[in-house]
């Protein structure tokens, strides 16, 4: 449940981020301009990356044992966390590069959670 939830605020974040510049003039005029606060994006962002922390290692230490989910969350949220640092031109690739990692980290805690699951009913059954 708790890889839904992040891979949905993944792809929120990354739809607020490409779409921000589209509707950074209408902000204001609705009353949402802290949306395009830096500040904001960061703490979204920790948000996330502690959120995808705890479903990581909940599969972690109940079934899998494998370290690279976290190994590609950390390196979506730093892809994330960079993208100011380089020009607007880049930016949307940072995006993308670190919300498909942070997705595909939350993808593979599924998929390697239920696989472990498959195991334990047939070793059970068995």
């Amino acid at each position: 449940m708790l890889d839904r939830i992040g891979i949905t605020a993944t792809s929120l974040c990354a739809l607020h981020c490409i779409l921000l510049p589209i509707l950074l003039p209408l902000l204001p005029l609705v009353g949402l301009s802290f949306l395009a606060d830096h500040a904001w994006e960061h703490v979204f962002l920790l948000l996330t990356a502690a959120l995808g922390t705890i479903a990581l290692f909940s599969g972690f230490k109940r079934y899998h044992k494998r370290l690279y989910p976290f190994y590609l969350l950390y390196l979506g949220v730093t892809l994330y966390w960079i993208k100011h640092d380089f020009s607007v031109d880049l930016e949307p690739y940072f995006i993308i590069g670190g919300a498909s990692l942070i997705i595909a980290a939350h993808f593979i805690n599924i998929k390697l959670c239920n696989s472990c699951k498959q195991c334990d009913e047939e070793v059970c059954s068995g």
